[in-house]
């Protein structure tokens, strides 16, 4: 059999021949593809430094801008220098007779007072320091970003394009243009800083080694009190400098310490001067009510704070607002002092016995000549025989005050101990002087007259508040004395003695004040105050506490103050007084509400406390009020708004739910309505604005009254009205406009009815007036012959006839 095959084997197939135009169009292609994407980057790259340079540019212009704002408010170059000099010539007379013109001995008053001087300019000068690291850090800043600006690397991306780049080159060769002017100012600028900042430096640096050295100065002085610093007074001096140079000295820098602590206490000052007025116009008012009520005896006797109200309230404010000034120099203390001398001796006048009153002068003109020399700051023997003589008199004066003193004459017996201390310690002065310890003798010479002053005057401040505090308890004895912020009744007729034990120790600091360890031994306790304390997050120091409680407590004090002048009603005199002191109890709510809120933000301004803190506690005052305190919010609010809307105000006539009576006083959460029978009603502000309020005073507290008449059916009915209309016409307390109305009503089954409408001019006088009205209409109709019948019933009894019985 034979195979027959229809193909062979295809003897190409090992081979094939490549399209050589489709090969050369992919690469062609995939070539382009890279080219294009590379030219895309390029151009995305170049577009997003465009941008950038852009925005670089617009915040070079803005920062130069601002630099150029910055720097057109120039240093106050001038000024700094000034301030510098003036610092420089303040040094100088506070180093008179410490660093300079030392003598052979340092003086305690003359390192305090320079000690407090220097003590200022350092302030003066950090705050300048501080004013210079601010500019020369923000000129720093302005510098610092102009740099970062200018090397921000998109700048230095140049097109590729000539005709761009050399656009692009002109537009940095502008920016570089106007940043190279500002650069250099702020350069110049920071240099001018620097210097000055460098002249700062140094005198703060010597202000602060001069204040190291006075205080190694008081140390020493402070370890050696009994050291003698010259020879004895006998002796021939081993320094002189001319006494006329002293005084100058030291007036000048009595004068400075005095400036520099007066501006820096001048928020104390005000409100010195504030309290002093509030206790004048209170004691001037506790005066008028006396006098109103013929109880001002002609010799005072019990009631010597209302003789002169101004100068008791001086006193009493000097005498015990002195401690809330904190290390304050010398020459302020005796300003206080002599002034509070002045008003007493007027308040004596008159009033204590004669020798007494001269052994007060004599005290007080002891204790001015004594203050005046404990202002000359720089030892010399014209000050120690002065010292001397002054010593010995005041030590003899003593003496026969002791022994021959009127004591049975004397008001406050306790004046002779104070008087026998300053006999001790002005023979200690006598003999210290003697033997050349003068610091020593200038400290007991001063302190022996003024331990008698102190005394005396702290002795009749607690007096004269006794005498305020009986006053008033006889005065306020009612429920009004709640107005005021002392409760007469639980105070009583005295003074606590813890009273008595503050005006001790008080005494005992104004007496160790003039003492070098003074300062030394109190400064365990100021650093006590003083410290900060770490609870939690929270800084603070005990005297910042003590200062917002202070605060606030004067805020609320002020409020019932204010509670009790505008709401007492034994101040009020006269019909014009009343409707004015109305008018301002109505606005009395919110005054006291704005006083708080003052005294808290200055509460916590003062103690500085962080505004953090404070929202914690809304939160928490929040979550309380949700949960608990619906009622008391409720009535607070209630209160705001009787305070802004003013629906009834103080001293107003209303009916509350049938409760009638007086507007007393709105509180922030009740108010009080002093009903017709002599009590109080305390109404929740809530209740009271939310219950049915009749105000008889917004209609001018007039009041319609209506009496119904009935009279016989044979009266004569215009005979009547005339009657009426007489009477009606003839009663002052009753309006004219509207006029009464005489109406006849109806026909009664007796009498023929009428009634009478009139309004009363005051609510007050409504039923008085009806009462009047009614004995006046039966007079007048008795003699008229007009009856007024009473009710009659005829009763007929119809009796059937009898029949016969059979």
């Amino acid at each position: 059999m034979t195979n027959l095959y229809a193909q062979k084997k295809d003897t190409l197939s090992g081979s094939s021949i490549k399209d050589s135009l489709k090969l050369n169009f992919v690469a062609r292609m995939q070539a382009f593809a890279k080219q294009a994407s590379k030219k895309s980057t390029a151009e995305f790259e170049a577009d997003k430094a465009a941008i950038s340079q852009i925005k670089t540019f617009d915040e070079i212009r803005r920062t130069m801008q601002k630099a150029k704002i910055y720097l057109k408010g120039n240093l106050d170059t001038p000024g700094t220098k000034l301030e510098l000099k003036e610092i420089e010539d303040d040094f100088v007379v506070a180093g008179d007779g410490v660093f300079t013109n030392k003598g052979s001995a340092q003086t305690f008053r003359n390192l305090t007072a320079t000690s407090k001087i220097l003590s200022e300019l350092v302030n003066i000068a950090h705050a300048r320091k501080l004013k210079l690291d601010t500019r020369q850090q923000e000129l720093n800043n302005f510098r610092y970003q102009l740099d970062s600006l200018l090397s921000v690397p998109a700048l230095f991306k140049f097109p590729t394009d000539s005709t761009t780049l050399m656009k692009y080159l002109q537009k940095i060769r502008v920016v570089a243009y106007e940043t190279s002017p500002v650069d250099s100012s702020l350069k110049l600028a920071g240099n001018n800083i620097q210097s000055l900042l460098n002249q700062v430096n140094m005198t703060v640096f010597k202000l602060q080694s001069s204040l190291e050295e006075i205080e190694s100065y008081q140390k020493d002085m402070a370890g050696n009190t009994y050291k003698r610093e010259f020879d004895n007074i006998w002796a021939p001096p081993a320094y002189y400098r001319p006494f006329g140079e002293i005084l100058e000295f030291s007036a000048t820098k009595g004068l400075l310490t005095l400036s520099f602590y007066a501006k820096n206490n001048s928020g104390k000052l005000i409100i010195l001067v504030l309290l002093i007025l509030t206790s004048f116009v209170y004691l001037r008012s506790l005066r008028n009510i006396y006098i109103e009520a013929d109880l001002l005896k002609s010799d005072f006797e019990g009631q010597l704070v209302l003789r002169y109200p101004l100068l008791s309230a001086t006193l009493l404010v000097l005498s015990l607002f002195q401690f809330f000034f904190l290390s304050p120099p010398f020459i302020l203390n005796v300003i206080f002092w002599l002034v509070s001398c002045a008003c007493l001796t007027i308040i004596f006048n008159k009033y204590v016995n004669r020798y007494w009153m001269r052994v007060w002068l004599i005290m007080v003109l002891f204790f001015a000549v004594t203050a005046v020399a404990n202002l000359v700051l720089q030892a010399s023997r014209i000050e120690r025989w002065f010292m001397l003589i002054v010593s010995m008199i005041g030590f003899m004066v003593g003496l026969m005050t002791l022994i021959k003193g009127r004591r049975e004459k004397l008001r406050e017996k306790w004046i002779i101990w104070s008087i026998a201390f300053m006999v001790v310690l002005e023979f200690a002065a006598i003999i210290a002087n003697l033997f050349g310890r003068y610091n020593l003798a200038k400290t007991l010479f001063i302190s022996g007259f003024l331990n008698v002053v102190i005394a005396i005057l702290f002795l009749w401040t607690v007096r004269l508040i006794n005498e305020g505090l009986f006053l008033a308890f006889n005065v306020y004895s009612g429920q009004d004395r709640k107005l005021f912020y002392l409760n007469f009744e639980r105070v009583g007729k005295k003074a606590p003695p813890l009273f008595y034990v503050l005006l001790v120790v008080g005494w005992a600091v104004l007496f160790g004040r003039n003492f070098p360890a003074f300062e030394y031994l109190s400064e365990p306790l100021q650093n006590f105050f003083s410290q900060e304390r770490t609870l939690g997050g929270y800084t603070f120091s005990i005297y910042n506490l003590v200062l917002f409680l202070a605060i606030m407590l004067i805020s609320v004090i002020v409020s019932k103050v204010v509670s009790f002048f505008a709401s007492d009603g034994h101040l009020a005199s006269g019909k014009e007084n009343k409707q004015e002191r109305q008018g301002i109890g109505s606005w009395l709510l919110l005054v006291r509400i704005s006083i708080l809120c003052i005294g808290l933000f200055l509460a916590i301004a003062a103690a500085g406390i962080p505004v953090d803190r404070i929202t914690i506690v809304l939160g928490a005052l929040g979550v309380g009020i949700g949960f608990g305190l619906q009622t008391l919010v409720n009535n607070l609010v209630s209160g705001l708004i009787i305070a802004f809307e003013k629906p009834v105000n103080v001293g107003d006539i209303v009916d509350v739910d049938g409760q009638g009576g007086k507007m007393k006083s709105i509180g922030f959460r009740s108010s009080v309505i002093s009903n017709w029978d002599g009590a109080d009603v305390v109404m929740p502000n809530g209740d009271l604005l939310n219950a049915h309020l009749i105000n008889w005073s917004l209609g001018g507290n007039r009041k319609r009254v209506s009496i119904l008449i009935g009279i016989s059916y044979d009266s004569d009915l215009e005979k009547s009205r005339q009657l009426l209309t007489g009477i009606l016409g003839n009663e002052p307390r009753i309006s004219k406009n509207p006029a009464p109305v005489v109406q006849f009503e109806q026909l009664g089954s007796s009498s023929i009815e009428l009634k009478v409408y009139f309004w009363t001019k005051h609510i007050g006088e409504a039923n008085v007036t009806k009462s009047d009205l009614i004995v006046a209409i039966v007079d007048a109709f008795k003699e008229n012959g007009i009856a007024i019948p009473f009710p009659q019933q005829d009763v007929y009894l119809h009796h059937p006839d009898k029949k016969e019985s059979h």
